[in-house]
């Protein structure tokens, strides 16, 4: 049996192949992955992988860096540069679950990146740059009076990341919530706690 031809190939291009590479690196882990497992679910070889990226590394960054990408992009929203920080915190918290929730897999692949390689340090990094600006910005609620302030604005950004980040474990599209749902709740829940 010979190789498929042209026309019977799969289409890739780099985008297919992050989007497998990173249901394949949730389903094996990261380190336990291949790209020949990479190449053998997106139906293509490996050299065509390298074709497009230079290895493994290369995937990880850029599906995890789709997820980093947005969440940053959130902070230069006009929501989350002006008005009352407890305002921008609100915004930010809300466009996280939207976000999480049309960007599971790269979302949760970022969740599970410890930081073993040059790479993943990189995206830890970013990771920690992020909680850093949303911390600076709970800092300005409690300065305002806005959230209490007897508790650390790095441990309240933590805890309330650590609650939306759990979308990731149950959250299923199509299902009974919405991030609409999941939104109201998680800010009812951190916004008359903090009070």
């Amino acid at each position: 049996m010979g190789r498929p031809s042209a026309s019977e190939r799969k289409p890739y291009n780099m985008d297919a192949i992050v989007d497998v590479a990173v249901q394949v690196f949730l389903r094996r882990g990261y380190d336990g992955a291949s790209l020949d497992q990479v190449a053998e679910a997106a139906g293509i070889t490996k050299a065509s992988i390298y074709y497009h990226a230079s290895g493994k590394e290369a995937l990880l960054a850029r599906g995890v860096g789709r997820a980093l990408d947005a969440l940053f992009a959130v902070l230069d929203e006009p929501a989350a540069q002006s008005g009352p920080a407890i305002d921008r915190l609100r915004h930010v918290m809300r466009r996280t679950v939207e976000i999480t929730a049309t960007r599971l897999p790269e979302v949760a692949l970022l969740l599970r990146v410890r930081g073993n390689t040059p790479t993943e340090r990189s995206l830890v990094a970013r990771r920690r740059e992020f909680d850093h600006l949303v911390a600076t910005i709970v800092a300005q609620a409690q300065a305002a009076g806005e959230v209490r302030a007897d508790l650390d604005a790095g441990l309240v950004t933590r805890l309330l990341f650590g609650m939306l980040n759990s979308i990731t474990e149950w959250y299923r599209p199509g299902g009974g919530l919405s991030a609409k749902d999941i939104v109201a709740a998680a800010t009812r829940i951190a916004f008359d706690g903090l009070k």
